[in-house]
């Protein structure tokens, strides 16, 4: 509005005849006293001062800044810090408490941002050999590095504010001094980040060295502080479906943030997060960060077994009954334990347990003491079990392992089958190109919008169904409750399986074979091996159904059974260590 332009215009006001007129956003003439807006609009008197130009109408109050060609000047752990935020606000929209973002993961990465030098500390990793020479004949810089506080100890501001243009804590930014001249020097391959370059080629020893799946350790450990519902291998896959940023999370970053050169491998993931790896790094970064004793996993924790081995089983399809079993079985092998269970990596003999492993591994267990497993005991026990359930169809019917089998085959290899379609058909490049260099960007820019038009084109083609949207997530993969065909087992009947001798309830199994006999000497890198020629189809279907769900390799379920397996069976070990021994005393 521009009183002084409007002052040529001298009529009346229709509604108070007065004569105060100001100019509207788009050019309109009002009155002031009243506010009466007027259809008459200021003129150009001139048009020749602006050719080709058609005339239109400006709004003042939506003026848009121009966008900076060059950005801001931003750091690696920046990228990794908005990366780490995004995954913290997925979760908490998934019903993970909002105390996982701040403190908890604020803390976490300010710990790693001051144990690895990058922050809070007067001489960061990525100086210019001159600032480093300043600081060193400063003896007033001397002795600011000091050993960072407890997790629980932690306070301050949270830096995870991915909206401002500058962290809200001017340490996070102030420690790292490093300018785009002192990049230029290092290799001729350029990168939008301040220290892409040095970052990329440095070489972590006695470090962590921070990279996307590094973000996945640290929420997982997270999790586990805050003892959430969310285990490991449901986190995987979250990110498998997409709920949880991993993937291209780059492309999320604020157009301020120029990504190019060396950041495309630092930020650009091509492989899928493998349940293993992302473990050893959990392990890895707490005891880097020299983290204490986490809290204690209690009964009523959503991580205890018995709590964990109730969801397997719903999700498997199995009868409710199996968790006394189970519960019996954790009591036995002693994996119940707070002491057991709780994670302590400043600990000499830290205990690192995989508790959805874990769970699954008890499960086995318990149908190996049923149902034995070797291909014959479990068929005969349902042919026992199908007859029952002919002759009484009123009564609750005993669980048939032959029909559980057939319904459960079927569930699973069209699962499997949707999930192997979905990772081929899964589109690697991210909407957002990224360039080799900042001269680059144009023709990267016209490429991916060239190939987005294509895909547009070929999807109208192929199918013209519009697409459905994202399901939201779920813990669990099989819905069982729904079924009135009669798939669903929760509700039926062990007596099939049992018998009863005294007063008590025993398994008709009296048999039992061990998954691993001999274990592999301390220096080999696994503890046993799993060969499926060397076990029963039912064993190997009950490891491929478990793996599938836990998105793991069934050597690891394998390993896990083997070692519950032999907390609960000393005796039977130590008599196949006796014989091992004797047998080379008589070789020799």
């Amino acid at each position: 509005m521009d009183l002084e332009e409007a002052k040529e215009f001298r009529e009346r006001c229709t509604q108070c005849a007065a004569v105060s007129w100001g100019l509207t956003d788009e050019g309109r003439y009002y009155c002031t006293s009243c506010h009466n807006v007027t259809e008459r609009s200021k003129e150009v008197l001139s048009t020749e001062a602006i050719p080709n130009t058609k005339i239109q109408a400006i709004n003042r109050g939506l003026k848009r800044k121009k966008k900076p060609e060059r950005g801001w000047d931003w750091y690696v752990c920046e990228g990794f810090q908005h990366i780490l935020c995004q995954q913290a606000e997925a979760l908490q929209t998934l019903g993970v408490s909002p105390e996982l973002k701040s403190p908890v993961l604020h803390n976490l990465w300010r710990r790693y941002l001051q144990k690895s030098k990058l922050a809070y500390c007067r001489n960061p990793a990525y100086t210019s050999r001159r600032a480093a020479e300043v600081s060193e004949d400063n003896p007033s810089h001397s002795g600011w590095d000091s050993e960072p506080e407890l997790l629980s100890d932690f306070s301050g501001p949270s830096i995870f504010d991915s909206g401002a243009e500058s962290p809200p804590d001017g340490h996070a930014r102030k420690p790292l001094p490093t300018s785009r001249a002192s990049q230029s020097d290092v290799s001729s391959v350029c990168s939008g980040s301040l220290d892409g370059v040095e970052y990329s080629l440095r070489k972590a020893k006695g470090t962590v060295k921070m990279s996307v799946p590094w973000t996945l350790a640290l929420c997982s450990l997270s999790l586990l502080w805050q003892r959430e519902a969310v285990t490991l291998s449901e986190l995987l896959r979250l990110v498998e479906e997409g709920h949880v940023p991993y993937m291209n999370a780059f492309q999320h970053f604020p157009e301020e943030m120029k990504l190019y050169g060396r950041d495309k491998g630092l930020f650009a993931v091509e492989s899928w997060p493998a349940y293993e790896d992302i473990y050893k790094k959990m392990v890895e970064v707490a005891v880097f960060l020299d983290l204490p004793r986490f809290p204690d996993i209690t009964e009523d924790c959503c991580l205890h077994p018995n709590v964990l081995c109730v969801k397997y089983l719903m999700e498997a399809n199995l009868p409710d009954e199996m968790s006394n079993f189970t519960c019996q079985v954790v009591k036995m092998a002693g994996i119940g334990e707070v002491d057991f269970l709780t994670f302590d990596p400043i600990a000499k003999k830290k205990n690192t347990v995989k508790y959805d492993i874990q769970a699954v591994a008890v499960i086995v267990i318990v149908l190996k003491l049923l149902f034995l497993l070797d291909d014959n005991l479990e068929w005969s026990l349902s042919a026992v079990a199908e007859k029952y359930n002919e002759e009484n169809k009123e009564d609750k019917p005993w669980f048939d392992f032959r029909k559980w089998y057939q319904v459960m085959k079927k569930s699973f290899d069209e699962k499997k089958q949707k999930w192997e379609e979905a990772r081929a058909k899964y589109v690697w490049k991210s909407e957002k190109p990224l360039y080799h260099s900042s001269i680059d960007r144009s023709v990267a820019c016209k490429r991916r919008e060239m190939v987005v038009n294509l895909q547009k084109q070929f999807s109208t083609l192929a199918d013209s169904t519009p697409m459905v949207a994202k399901k939201s997530p779920s813990s669990f993969q099989f819905n069982w409750t729904g079924d009135t065909d009669g798939t669903c087992f929760h509700g039926h009947s062990l007596q099939g399986a049992l018998e009863k001798r005294g007063q008590s309830l025993t398994t008709k199994n009296t048999l039992y074979w061990l998954s691993t006999q001999k274990f592999c000497k301390s220096y080999c890198k696994h503890m046993t091996t799993y060969e499926e020629s060397n076990f029963s189809l039912s064993y190997q279907f009950i490891l491929n159904l478990f793996s599938f769900l836990l998105r793991i390799n069934t050597y690891f379920l394998h390993e896990e059974v083997s070692l519950i397996e032999k907390r609960l069976f000393k005796t039977k070990y130590s008599k196949a260590k006796k014989k091992s021994s004797r047998s080379r005393k008589v070789r020799k």
